[in-house]
Formats: C-alpha cells, sequence, structure tokens
C-alpha cells in the first residue's frame, strides 16, 4: 500500500503537540499525535484535510477523583493500566503480580506506505510497535501490532488486540454488522451506539457463521448515498472479537483483534506475538460508497494478483449430482453435459478418495480411490481438458475422520485433551494444525497429489467448528496458543501451495460462508458465501455479502428446483439471473436436464461471459435491497464506464404497479448509452433504445415483469 505521509524527522525526537503523524490517501486524513503526559493520542479521521492544518494532541485531565486522567484520555492503544476502565489494546500480567500495564510514546520511523510508532511501558521491558499503512487510491488503513518481551521474565498476554480506533463523541452513532448461522449466513443488523458495549465475535477456532469480523458505523442521518461511514473489517481466519461502544465522554472505541475468550500467550524473554492486520475505512458517500471503496481494496490489495487476476471462470461441482457415489463414467458424463452448456472449469467434489463412500470414513487419506477411478485421476483429467475445461477438486484438509488409515496411524494429531470425550461434527474432528508435524503432512500429501495430477483448482472446505481445544504436548501455560499457531500455519500451508504451484486456485469453503475473511482472501481466489443455493434467499444472503466484501470472489451457484435448503421451485431463467449477480457457477444435476433446460442454461452462460468484467470488476450499486419490497435491484458500472448492468428481480406481483420504475447511478451522465435486454429478448415499448447517462439516472426504466420469482437485466453499452 502507498501513502501520503506528513510526520516529523523520524530522528528529531519526541512527537510535538502540534506536529502530528499524518497519512492521507483517497479523500481521507488519518492523524495522531502525543500529548503532554506521552500518551499517543488519536485527533482526527475523516474527510482529507489541507496540508498543514492544526491538530494538537492535548490530554483532558482529570476530571474528577473517579476520573483520572488515564481514564479519560483517548489513547490509539492503551495497555490495561493507570486507571483505564475502557477497552485495551493489550492486557498483561506480570510474573510477580502486576497487572498495571502504562504505555507510552517513544519514537517513530517512516515506512512503505506509512509508519511504526514504537510504545513502552513506563517501567517495565514490554513494549508495541504500531503498524500504520494507508492505500493511498482509497485511503483504507491497516493497523496491527507488535508486542514484545524485552525483559528476562515471561510476561503473560490475556487480551491483546490489533488496534484500537476512536471516533468524535456523538449521540447518534449506529452500528452495522453481518449475522446469522448456516445456511443463513450475511444477515444485516443495525443498533444504535451506545455506552453498553457491543461484542462481535467467534469463539469457534474459526471465523464462524454468527458473525463476520466486518462492522461499519454512520450517523443517524446517513444513507445509502450520502453522509459519514467508518468501516473495517479483520483479516483473521481464527477465533476474534470486535468490541464497539461509547467512553464516558461520548467517543466511540472500537478494538478488535485475538478473541481473549479461552486465550492466553506467554511471551518469553526476547519474544514478540504479532497480532492480525485491522484495516478501516472512511467515505463521506453513504453505506454504498463504503462498500464499494471496500470492494476496490480487496480487489486490488487483498485477493492474489490484484487488478491482474483472472475473471473468475464459469464453474460446474459435480456434488449435488453424485454426492459420494463418483466414479470415472458418470464424472465424465457429466463433464461432456457441462462443456455444452459453456462450463469452464469442471470441479469434482467429495468422495474420490480413500473409503469414501459417505461422511463417516475416509476424511485425511488424500488417495485416489482406485474402486471408483480405476486408473486414476488421469482419464478424468485428460477428458475434462479435452474439452476445453480446467479441472477442479474438493478437498478437506484440516478434518479427519475415526474411520480413516490417518487417524489410526495418529489419533493423537486432532484437537483434544486427555481422557476427555472427543466430539464429533459430521463424523469428524479436527487436526491440530498448530502442530508442524500435521502442518506437513498436509503439505506433504496436497503436493503430491497437485504434482502427480494436472489440477487447477481446490475447493477447500472446512465443515465443523472447534470442540476440546487442546493441545496435550505443549506445557500448560502455552497450550492456548492453539488459536494463532493453528491459523498461522493454514497461512503458511495455504502460501506454500500457492508458491511451489504456481497456477493454482483455491476457493475458501467452510459449510458455505464460514470462513470468509480478509486474512483468509489474502491467499484464495474466491470464497462460497452459503450452502443455501435458493435463488430467493441468495439475493438477500448476496446483498448482505456486498456490503463487506466484493463480487470478484463471490461464487453463485445455479441448482435444482425445489431447492434443498426449503422446497422453493423457481424457473431456471430466475435462478440463471440471481446467480449471475455474482461469479457464476452451476451445480445442478446435468444428466436430468431436458434439452430445453440445457438451451436455456447455454443462452444464459453465454450472455454472462458478455457481462462477467463489469459484474465481476465493476461498482455495484444496491439500487433495492432485497428485504425492501416485493422487487429487488442491483447495478454494475464498469470502471471505465463503457458498460452496465442491471438486474431486476421481482419476488411477488401482489402490486399491480410492480416492479418499479428502477433509476440507474453511477452512469457517465454525458455519454450516451444503447440499452438492451441480456438474453435477446425485445426491449419494452416504454424502453428508448438509447439515451444518456443523464437520461438514465434521472428517468429510469421498468423491466417486462409480471408473476412471482422473475427476473430481468439490462445492458447499457456506451456508444
Amino acid at each position: 500500500m502507498a501513502s501520503t505521509l506528513a510526520a516529523p524527522d523520524p530522528a528529531a525526537g519526541a512527537v510535538k503537540a502540534d506536529q502530528p503523524l499524518r497519512l492521507d490517501g483517497g479523500n481521507v486524513t488519518y492523524a495522531l499525535g502525543v500529548d503532554e503526559h506521552g500518551f499517543l493520542e488519536p485527533l482526527y479521521w475523516g474527510p482529507k484535510l489541507p496540508a498543514g492544518a492544526p491538530l494538537i494532541a492535548k490530554a483532558p485531565g482529570e476530571l474528577s477523583g473517579f476520573d483520572p486522567a488515564g481514564s479519560v484520555t483517548p489513547q490509539e492503544y492503551p495497555g490495561q493500566g493507570g486507571g483505564l476502565v475502557t477497552e485495551p489494546g493489550v492486557k498483561a500480567v506480570f510474573a510477580d503480580g502486576n497487572r498495571d500495564l502504562v504505555l507510552t510514546y517513544r519514537a517513530h520511523r517512516a515506512t512503505a506506505g506509512g509508519f511504526d510508532v514504537d510504545l513502552a511501558d513506563i517501567s517495565r521491558p514490554v513494549t508495541v510497535t504500531l503498524h500504520y499503512r494507508m492505500d493511498a487510491a482509497t485511503g483504507i488503513l491497516g493497523r496491527s501490532a507488535t508486542i514484545r518481551n524485552g525483559g528476562r521474565i515471561p510476561v503473560r498476554l490475556d487480551q491483546v488486540a490489533s488496534a484500537v480506533f476512536t471516533l468524535p463523541v456523538g449521540g447518534d452513532y449506529r452500528l452495522h454488522m453481518l449475522t446469522g448461522r448456516h445456511a443463513a449466513e450475511w444477515t444485516q443488523a443495525t443498533q444504535p451506539v451506545t455506552p453498553a458495549l457491543t461484542v462481535l465475535e467467534s469463539r469457534r477456532g474459526s471465523t464462524g457463521h454468527g458473525a463476520n469480523p466486518w462492522f461499519a458505523i454512520d450517523r443517524a442521518a446517513t444513507t445509502e448515498e450520502n453522509g459519514p461511514v467508518w468501516f473495517g473489517a479483520l483479516a483473521w481466519s481464527g477465533s476474534w472479537r470486535i468490541s464497539v461502544g461509547q467512553d464516558n465522554l461520548g467517543h466511540v472505541k472500537i478494538a478488535g483483534g485475538f478473541n481473549p475468550y479461552d486465550f492466553s500467550w506467554t511471551l518469553k524473554p526476547g519474544e514478540t506475538l504479532d497480532t492480525p492486520v485491522f484495516y478501516a475505512g472512511y467515505t463521506d458517500g453513504g453505506d454504498g460508497e463504503a462498500a464499494r471503496l471496500f470492494h476496490r481494496f480487496t480487489r486490488t490489495v487483498i485477493l492474489p494478483g490484484g487488478d491482474a487476476a483472472k475473471l473468475r471462470p464459469v464453474l460446474y461441482n459435480s456434488w449435488e449430482a453424485t454426492e459420494f457415489n463418483v466414479d470415472e463414467p458418470g464424472q465424465i458424463a457429466l463433464a461432456e453435459r457441462a462443456a455444452k452448456i459453456g462450463i469452464e472449469r469442471f470441479v469434482v467434489d467429495d468422495g474420490w478418495f480413500g473409503a469414501r463412500d459417505n461422511d463417516s470414513a475416509g476424511l485425511g487419506d488424500w488417495v485416489v480411490n482406485r474402486r471408483k477411478f480405476p486408473s486414476g485421476l488421469k482419464p478424468l483429467i485428460d477428458r475434462v481438458h479435452g474439452l476445453g475445461m480446467s479441472f477442479g477438486l474438493w478437498v478437506e484438509p484440516e478434518m479427519v475422520n475415526r474411520d480413516s488409515d490417518l487417524y489410526r496411524r495418529h489419533p493423537d494429531w486432532v484437537l483434544n485433551f486427555p481422557g476427555r470425550p472427543r466430539t464429533e461434527g459430521r463424523n469428524q474432528l479436527v487436526l491440530n494444525l498448530a502442530r508442524e508435524d500435521v502442518r506437513d503432512h498436509l503439505l506433504t500429501v496436497l503436493d503430491t497429489l497437485l504434482r502427480e495430477n494436472d489440477i487447477q483448482f481446490l475447493k477447500w472446505d472446512y465443515n465443523r467448528n472447534w470442540t476440546e481445544p487442546g493441545w496435550p504436548e505443549m506445557k500448560p501455560a502455552d497450550q492456548q496458543r492453539v488459536y494463532v499457531d493453528y491459523v498461522r500455519n493454514l497461512y503458511w500451508l495455504l502460501a506454500e501451495l500457492r508458491r511451489r504451484h504456481p497456477g493454482l486456485e483455491i476457493e475458501s469453503c467452510s459449510g458455505g460462508g464460514g470462513r470468509v475473511d480478509l486474512g483468509i482472501m489474502a491467499l484464495t481466489d474466491e470464497v462460497w458465501p452459503s450452502d443455501n443455493t435458493d435463488p430467493y434467499d441468495r439475493l438477500a444472503i448476496q446483498d448482505g455479502y456486498t456490503r463487506a466484501y466484493p463480487v470478484a470472489a463471490m461464487m453463485a451457484w445455479v441448482t435444482d428446483s425445489p431447492n434443498w435448503a426449503n422446497g422453493r421451485t423457481t424457473s431456471l431463467d430466475y435462478r440463471f439471473l440471481s446467480s449471475m449477480q455474482g461469479s457464476l457457477g452451476v451445480g445442478a444435476n446435468l444428466t436430468k436436464w431436458s434439452d430445453t433446460d440445457a438451451a436455456t442454461a447455454t443462452k444464459w452462460i453465454a450472455a454472462y461471459k458478455d457481462i462477467r468484467a463489469t459484474v465481476q470488476r465493476g461498482d455495484l450499486y444496491r439500487l433495492l435491497p432485497p428485504e425492501n419490497g416485493e422487487t429487488a435491484a442491483t447495478f454494475y458500472v464498469a470502471p471505465d464506464k463503457r458498460q452496465a448492468v442491471l438486474f431486476q428481480m421481482l419476488h411477488s406481483s401482489h402490486w399491480s404497479d410492480n416492479p418499479p420504475q428502477i433509476r440507474p447511478r453511477g452512469l457517465d451522465p454525458a455519454r450516451s448509452y444503447k440499452v438492451r435486454l441480456l438474453g435477446g429478448a425485445p426491449l419494452p415499448a416504454a424502453v428508448p433504445a438509447q439515451a444518456s447517462g443523464d437520461y438514465w439516472m434521472a428517468h429510469g426504466l421498468r423491466a417486462p415483469l409480471k408473476g412471482d420469482y422473475q427476473g430481468a437485466a439490462f445492458v447499457f453499452d456506451a456508444v
């Protein structure tokens, strides 16, 4: 990331109160300074300020005997000490029982895209280095911390945040969050920010379905198009925590990092602990612009390849067609049908390996089942490639069945407490990836699989949460490192596989959206947001997902009807139009499709390829969220504004004037755009074939829809 840094000379000694550390990027300024007591204070975070704007750090001082300076001074990264009563950046316990940690400024230095600031306790040899990096294009700030024990005696850390953010005093803040459960992820919730602390978290060992490590905070008057929004997400795929609340002076505090639940880290002499990065941004362009900025940042900075990354291919997955009953003839038959409708990537799901005939056996044995594939995977892969498609496999490396060769050899490799039950979920246990021998074994078997087979893609699944998170081989004081070391080794494993196999692409899946975050996204090319593929439910799921994360990584499948999740029956056209609002895939049983179904799919897949770059890389405008009525509308505008696509979906035709007139946003007002219906249908008589961007945004247009669960898409092509 890059930024503009306005700061004192790093060799000039202490920062003066009127000489702030400042970062500028996009249309944002972030500034901090050191007050007269040596505390590092947040000074400003908002619209970009002119150079030399006066920003002065000034501690409020003691308000009363109940409010000493340490409890009321806003701090960038407070230690749990000096009277602090709000969320700390770090909480430490020293060997002599002392629990007072007061961090003050020591030094700072410029780095690429930002600066580092050193803090230290007033007397104990514990230091914290705060890392600040700002993206020049979007103003998204990345913050993290490194805690170091410079003494000769271990120090126990009970709570460690990546960052603490502070917003100005105000009484009209609203917190937006994403919650849910399996098959109902990405549910949006909004509540006022008050002195009552709100905690968003996962205690599950992974990101979790129940909440996502993303937040947005706006003001009561903020809308989709206007008003201030502060937003961010934690780049961590393990247990996490984000807390939001007001202090007793009315400042809004946002702290995020490792979840302190069941967490403890004994920091040995000379040892450091690095936190994940907490990314955050600001806009005064409303909730819609906050999402678009974060999408742009994630696409260009976080996702592998950035702007040079490939567009997501149209994918077929065999799960709904065959489940565990995979074999060479059946998969080849599916591949041949998939190629005919325009599929670009063929993925064999669960059941190809070990003794895997159901979900109770074989997990952990990543060798090809020779009963199902007598000559290995090569004949199938060769046929898939011969049909012009890339080839992928489903894997779940972090899990094991009791009925597997791996578990029989290494029952000690799972998370466990000796003498306690080993609770199963989906008939499987969690391998302790924090162990280096487990990590190295997984690297060996996966590397062998990829070297011996011409595989372009792995769907990397993770189908249960942690129980009994023990690591009995470690000393008791170090066993809770499992929460951090597990995720670090997961990241290492993914990175090493990508290094050894540069063309490999990976999807992150965890029973759907149970592991979607900026940490895993930095090492995977796409994510599976939900196992629920019902096209109507997916409109809400996709709307929630895109509040935080980009369409570029969001897979959306067309599957069979009635849908497995709820029994709802919908037309194939409606299912395609719902899924084409993401990165398109197909997961239906193609052997049951009629010739008419195949022709419909062929039409829509070809149409999607024409608009794919705009949908996956364009700016998304949520014109009508699906929960706000009987219709939904999304609008995608290419970065150069030469193409745009409007999807309008009708849930119910209860009202005679449904669907309503839709007014697009984001077009070039001076350009002229031709409009056509995606899929080749004629335009409605009331819709002109060509008009200016100004006209379309002011006048709007209406899709020719009537009946329940109908959809249409207009394509705008610049003349």
